[in-house]
């Protein structure tokens, strides 16, 4: 650390901001899960945070792990059978238990989003809503170049 940088906090506490629903009651692997639409239940007193978003094609949601017990830093990932840690995995069973997803956004009904593509299970807490704005993702990329 620098010394300008502050010391990293022991605990960082987060509110969620809604819940899924969906037909996906247990943790596992899934390619189905892709296809499917799930709601995304925004709390009432947060639903003037969604102004516009209709207008949005895809959409990051950031959700927490609320069924998931423990982590192993080396495991076999699931979409390919490899060994790998768990940063190069997209394993439930991680550290911090934050999962992040890139949805189609179908539809908005006040506090309600219906998305396509979400692989979390039905009741899991979400933490944050971010726009995905295909321009700027490929803008980024390309300055990596």
């Amino acid at each position: 650390m620098n010394e300008n940088t502050e010391p990293i906090p022991k605990r960082i506490e987060f509110t969620p901001i809604g819940y899924v629903e969906n037909d996906y009651l247990e943790p596992g692997y899934n390619e189905e899960i892709y296809e499917k639409v799930s709601k995304i239940v925004i709390k009432k007193d947060l639903e003037d945070g969604l102004y516009r978003v209709e207008e949005l094609e895809k959409l990051y949601i950031l959700f927490y792990f609320s069924k998931s017990e423990g982590y192993k830093l080396i495991h076999r990932r699931r979409y390919d059978g490899e060994m790998s840690g768990v940063f190069a995995s997209r394993s439930p069973y991680r550290p911090n238990g934050i999962g992040l997803t890139i949805v189609e956004l179908l539809k908005v009904e006040g506090n309600v989003l219906y998305v396509k593509g979400l692989d979390a299970i039905d009741g899991t807490p979400v933490l944050d809503i971010k726009p995905y704005v295909k321009e700027l993702e490929e803008k980024a990329e390309r300055s990596k170049e």
